[in-house]
């Protein structure tokens, strides 16, 4: 059966202004120690097991032109740009119904596009084990991340570390929303919590099969979609199909309510690349604790994050700052503020700086 890799790129990444912005949210961006950009890697790390022709973006239809410039050698066709954004419900389902008209029946692997993998070579490893998994048992797979601390900002996978597992994966009891520091604690001690990765395996069939009993009214849609691919009128049926859905996560529409869902412990150096705080997480410091990209002079500064851009910044007696310089803004930020970003951005909307977003 044929492998594809569906890549998820249409968000905004509105956590990392000013340099995340409409125009170029942060899967564009190079945001770690390589020189390529967040979707790039990403591609990279798929090439040794899906083929380039068999790997598809999701993305919004304003991204169309940065994906054909940063992944030269990917199919146009293979671009699958979304009218409106939706969540990831409609975004899995249409990939889930190009696999099937493309190749009939098709093993998915469902990858956001930003995030980090320091061990891409095991990271193929466990993929292949859930590739294996969703063949042998039509069921729907997730990687969950082996937790390092109680963090409150992701969701958790509870599993049955008890029961038989099939292969590397074990059967998921349930999946929570993100939890206070307390019960995160909780989590951690018991040892039968995984952070919950957003990465999904499964066969198209599957996928679809579980859409159509659990979200009937948007798989009827896709099927329309489905009918329409490669004829004059998809452009048409696609714009009245994610006109008439409802936005939702394929987390909250389909996996917590699924029976037949397996989880695959992991850890191959993954970082979700959330906010400014990830940028410390992955990048060495210097002595002073500092993570410092430009022309930076630090006086008795210490564990800051800076992003310089063509100007000099000089910072003396600061700690725990995040200060990131583009042409036309500045942020300067409190690392325990990092989450408050967005509200920046707010603002902006509410005065009608949209130049700024």
């Amino acid at each position: 059966m044929k492998t594809t890799a569906l890549i998820m790129a249409g968000g905004r990444g509105e956590r990392f202004w000013p340099k995340s912005r409409k125009s170029t949210p942060k899967q564009f961006l190079s945001l770690t120690n390589s020189e390529k950009t967040m979707i790039q890697e990403t591609v990279d790390r798929m090439l040794p097991l899906v083929a380039i022709e068999d790997i598809f973006i999701a993305t919004n239809r304003d991204y169309k032109a940065l994906v054909k410039e940063q992944l030269p050698d990917l199919p146009e066709e293979n671009i699958l740009c979304e009218p409106m954004a939706k969540n990831t419900a409609p975004c899995i389902g249409w990939g889930a119904v190009t696999a099937r008209k493309r190749y009939g029946d098709a093993m998915m692997i469902v990858l956001p596009s930003d995030h980090l993998i320091q061990q891409p070579a095991l990271f193929r490893g466990v993929l292949k084990s859930a590739i294996q998994t969703a063949q042998d048992t039509d069921a729907l797979v997730t990687l969950g991340i082996s937790p390092t601390s109680p963090d409150t900002g992701y969701g958790y996978i509870q599993y049955d570390t008890e029961e038989d597992a099939v292969g590397r994966a074990f059967k998921v009891k349930r999946f929570v929303e993100k939890p206070d520091l307390e019960t995160a604690k909780k989590y951690l001690m018991s040892g039968e919590y995984l952070w919950n990765s957003g990465m999904f395996i499964w066969k198209a069939s599957t996928i679809l099969k579980e859409m159509e009993e659990k979200l009937p009214e948007h798989y009827a849609l896709l099927e329309q979609i489905e009918k329409a691919i490669g004829t004059e009128e998809e452009e048409e049926a696609l714009e009245a199909a994610f006109g008439q859905m409802k936005g939702i996560s394929i987390d909250y529409g389909v996996m917590e309510k699924a029976k037949n869902v397996y989880v695959i412990p992991s850890s191959f150096g993954w970082d979700d690349v959330g906010s400014w705080l990830a940028v410390e997480r992955i990048n060495p410091g210097n002595d002073m604790g500092n993570v410092i990209k430009g022309d930076v002079v630090t006086v008795n500064s210490t564990r800051c994050i800076v992003q310089g851009g063509n100007k000099t910044i000089a910072m003396v007696g600061l700690e725990d700052m995040i200060i990131v310089d583009t042409p036309d803004a500045l942020l300067v930020c409190a690392k325990d503020s990092a989450g408050d970003i967005k509200k920046v951005l707010e603002v902006f909307r509410a005065v009608n700086r949209t130049e700024l977003l």
